[in-house]
């Protein structure tokens, strides 16, 4: 397996959020959820296990009407990102008839 394939990252609920992340700064995590399709309680699980990676940041907020809860993806999280993007393309070149070869890992 490709040696930038990231299996924690790779849960697909776990794909999904940092996917949704990765081209913004805060997301609420009601869009999140709905982005997602998902319950508050699977997301806020799979959030927390980002968090405890260090991929993802979580700020809680209180405004006159609701508490609000943003997520955004670390540094380290979006290079995380990248580099697993980066090994799930090798793997559809390889199927697609590509020469390349991913790298020992």
């Amino acid at each position: 397996m490709d040696s930038q394939f990231d299996e924690f990252l790779h849960v697909p609920a776990r794909l999904s959020i940092v996917a949704v992340l990765a081209p913004a700064d805060w997301v609420e995590f009601g869009f999140l959820r709905d982005s997602i399709g998902t319950s508050d309680s699977a997301l806020s699980k799979q959030v927390s296990a980002l968090a405890g990676a260090g991929y993802v940041d979580v700020r809680k907020s209180q405004d006159k009407r609701a508490r609000r809860t943003f997520v955004r993806l670390t540094s380290q999280g979006r290079e995380a990102f990248v580099r697993h993007a980066a090994a799930l393309e090798k793997i559809v070149a390889l199927a697609r008839g590509g020469h390349e070869r991913p790298a020992a890992g």
